[in-house]
């Protein structure tokens, strides 16, 4: 079993081969990059291609990246405008957003991934067939695009009407995209349940989000601290239940009172790989 830590623990710092060295000297197999310009900023081609440099030296892998939310580098409080959704309507903006992500995609040309994580609308949206539209609209072109480039589009449970796991099968369904699934257990717990998600999602999860909440905030507390109300053995035992198993990717948010994040991230996967 692959055991990844997301560089969203890290989001609001560059990201440099320091980093990445810390990951990889803490025994992590693979890692995710978090697309946030503050931290990696798709659109510097020096950035990307210092990153590149780095792996060509090392043992450790990317796995995946999660496709950029906003444009800014302050988690879009610049303004609407800074928002990445695929679901707009109007397609002249909806064009340009599919541009920023084809932009993050291409670090696939530097750097060699397997899945890029795509959410589809933004937090608390509400369902429309227009948006699901849309939604197919900019992911037609995406994974051709990606694919292109060795990489997998993977639609990620998010909280909102367009991207529980019903409506994802709903949506694959209707237009025939044959896309898997990244899991997101923290998600599933502030929706239907991780039991009922993951049983709807099951059949196309290719990877995973784990980290804890107590189901109302997206929190991205770290597993087993007691923070959040998850219940991790039953939710464990959930991802062992089939004969492949997935990776363990951790996206988690900084916590002020840890003193060396990725060592205690790498002890916690260790303990949710026993659960399993």
């Amino acid at each position: 079993m692959k055991k990844i830590l997301s560089t969203h623990l890290f989001a609001n710092h560059r990201l440099t081969g320091v980093w990445l060295e810390r990951i990889r000297a803490a025994g992590f197999d693979a890692v995710e990059f978090f697309c946030a310009r503050q931290h990696l900023d798709y659109q510097d081609p020096a950035q990307v291609k210092e990153l590149g440099h780095w792996f060509r030296d090392s043992s450790l892998r990317l796995w995946s990246l999660h496709a950029p939310m906003y444009t800014d580098t302050v988690w879009g409080r610049s303004g609407p405008q800074a928002v990445l959704n695929i679901t707009e309507t109007s397609k002249v903006r909806r064009i340009a957003m599919v541009d920023q992500i084809k932009l993050a995609i291409e670090i696939a040309d530097q750097i060699p991934f397997r899945y890029l994580i795509q959410h589809i609308g933004v937090e608390g949206e509400e369902f429309s067939q227009e948006k699901l539209d849309a939604a197919f609209s900019s992911l037609e072109e995406l994974k051709v695009f990606a694919g292109q480039r060795g990489v997998e589009i993977l639609l990620e449970n998010t909280p909102n009407d367009l991207s529980t796991g019903r409506r994802l099968n709903y949506f694959l369904s209707s237009t025939h995209l044959n896309l898997g699934f990244c899991f997101d257990l923290g998600h599933a717990h502030m929706g239907q349940g991780i039991p009922q998600e993951f049983e709807i999602m099951k059949e196309r999860i290719q990877s995973t989000h784990i980290h804890d909440n107590d189901g109302m905030s997206d929190s991205h507390f770290f597993p087993l601290h007691r923070k959040g109300n998850i219940e991790w053995p039953a939710s464990l035992k959930l991802l062992g239940s089939l004969p492949d198993q997935y990776p363990l990717v951790l996206e988690l948010r900084e916590d002020p009172d840890l003193e060396h994040p990725i060592a205690e991230a790498k002890r916690t996967i260790d303990e949710l790989a026993k659960l399993i």
